[in-house]
């Protein structure tokens, strides 16, 4: 009884431990003084766009939502990004001269191992 517990405890903990798809980082030097990050060209108000976009495949709300939520805020012309997990729903407010609703869909189902997360429903 006591090793049908163990072997049951050891394949829930590998469950959780797998069961959110990280991105792996490479590992980067520190920056000196000569490479400080670019800050990202201001959007003016009559460029900006929001987006909505239904997003499926997420399994959990720190490895996948925030991963997403992350790569969208990198990405040039991205004002600003939120991702609900409960809602499987991501909100992008973006420059419309540099980014476009397809170009943020490819970034979303890029994330991980590209073919994970799938959006199902765009609206602007």
């Amino acid at each position: 009884m006591n090793r049908t517990k163990t072997i049951i405890a050891i394949a829930i903990a590998s469950i959780v431990m797998i069961s959110c798809k990280k991105e792996t980082e490479a590992v980067k030097p520190q920056a000196t003084a000569a490479e400080a990050p670019v800050a990202k060209k201001p959007i003016t108000a009559e460029n900006l766009q929001t987006a909505s976009m239904s997003i499926e495949g997420m399994t959990c709300a720190m490895g996948c939502a925030k991963t997403i939520e992350k790569k969208l805020a990198e990405s040039e012309g991205v004002e600003k990004a939120t991702v609900d997990f409960d809602k499987k729903l991501a909100t992008i407010s973006f420059d419309k001269t540099v980014q476009n609703p397809e170009s943020l869909t490819k970034v979303i189902e890029g994330v991980a191992d590209g073919k994970t997360y799938k959006v199902v429903n765009t609206k602007s």
